[in-house]
């Protein structure tokens, strides 16, 4: 069976190759988050065996590949069958629309003159409905409960940086007595490469799952999930920031996105409705932007202890990137007294970065700043187990401080 090298500690030997010199980046521990090579996924919403993490380097450079590969080993695969009898690859590449009021246009790209949709809200000032201009999805998997993750094309206005966006709605969106309800949204970000993928699109990690069956369960809010690229090029990362000479990773991720999920979905108009949700270097991204912009986002799960920026491509901008250092960003939100933001760390018990969490937490805890640290039992660095920690705890925490959707009332 196929692994991805490890890193060694400093103490061993590497049992490999290195990359060349201008592939490594200090500063990030391994993300092994991705789930592998499709052959080693575990069935639909399991946990994997130990044995079957994937690791992957630092913020590796290597193009994670799923696609036509993934389909194609996955038939071939023992989950194929499963797959393929749960209709999970049935209508893949079809037209996709969110929501009862909305009409896909008849291309892949957003069709400016289609309306945003028939009903207003009522009762709640804070609901938003969709103001497009539409955009055109594509869906990538169906999942057992019938909902839809989809992919479409969005060209930033406001950051000039073209990239893919997975989506998911929960069923509830398109339970009628919700039409004319909000709902909050969770801006998911990967780590690793984060490009051209966003891996919380891949069903088999179970994010989406574990956000029905929370549902259902009464311990999670039916969020909707906005998964965007997170790098634009898979030879560096940009630490979600807007680097001087470098494509605005920061403007893509804190004004495209959300302005994307307002423009295709019902939402609200204040944080309360905003979270993010990331992992290794995509829980820096989404904790810098919480703190960057309180009066916007409102929580985030930052799991895999990242804390501080360190793309080389900083190199220059010492002001610049202190505009996008948590620590720094943390205290300017200590002494200007507010807003209130809620941080809750995840970290495995099997993996470092707990330290640092802890160290941020003592140092920047308190005031405006609500920070907890969750341990996952037995955890790695891995995706999955993130999935885990959220089924146990983390998910429940973040539907206490966002707004939930309100049914019309009859």
């Amino acid at each position: 069976m196929h692994q991805y090298p490890q890193r060694p500690r400093p103490d061993e030997q590497p049992s490999y190759q290195e990359y060349p010199p201008q592939e490594q980046h200090p500063g990030h521990q391994d993300f092994p988050g991705y789930p592998g090579p499709p052959q080693q996924r575990p069935p639909y919403g399991e946990r994997p065996p130990a044995t079957a993490r994937t690791p992957e380097p630092k913020r590796s450079r290597r193009r994670i590949w799923i696609g036509a590969t993934l389909a194609l080993a996955l038939l071939l695969g023992g989950g194929g069958f499963a797959a393929w009898k749960l209709d999970w690859f049935s209508g893949n590449g079809e037209d996709v629309s969110f929501g009862r009021n909305t009409t896909p246009p008849a291309t892949g790209k957003a069709d400016p003159s289609a309306p945003a949709t028939a009903a207003t809200p009522s009762g709640d000032p804070d609901v938003l409905m969709p103001t497009g201009p539409k955009s055109g999805f594509k869906q990538t998997s169906k999942l057992e409960d019938g909902t839809i993750i989809a992919k479409t094309r969005l060209a930033g206005a406001k950051s000039g940086f073209e990239g893919n966006v997975w989506v998911w709605a929960p069923k509830e969106y398109e339970d009628p007595k919700y039409a004319k309800s909000a709902f909050p949204v969770l801006i998911a970000l990967p780590g690793g490469n984060g490009f051209p993928d966003n891996y919380w699109a891949d069903y088999s990690l179970g994010l989406q799952k574990a956000i029905s069956d929370g549902t259902k369960a009464g311990t999670s809010l039916p969020f909707i999930v906005i998964m965007p690229v997170l790098n634009p090029d898979a030879k560096y990362y940009y630490d979600g920031s807007d680097i001087p000479g470098q494509a605005k990773m920061g403007t893509w991720i804190a004004e495209d996105v959300p302005d994307f999920a307002r423009a295709n979905f019902r939402t609200y108009k204040s944080r309360d409705g905003w979270a993010f949700m990331g992992s290794s270097s995509g829980a820096f991204v989404g904790m810098k932007t919480v703190l960057q912009y309180p009066d916007r986002f409102k929580a985030v799960i930052a799991s895999g202890g990242e804390i501080v920026p360190d793309s080389p491509l900083w190199k220059g901008h010492q002001a610049e990137m202190d505009a996008n250092n948590p620590e720094k960003l943390a205290q300017k939100l200590i002494d200007t007294k507010g807003p209130e933001v809620y941080i809750n760390f995840q970290v495995g018990t099997k993996e470092s970065g707990k330290e640092r969490m802890t160290k941020f937490q003592q140092q920047f805890g308190k005031g405006p700043i609500k920070m907890t640290i969750r341990d996952i039992q037995n955890g790695e660095h891995n995706g999955w187990h993130y999935v885990r920690g959220m089924k146990e705890g983390s998910l429940e925490w973040v539907s206490k401080v966002l707004k939930g959707p309100k049914p019309e009332a009859g």
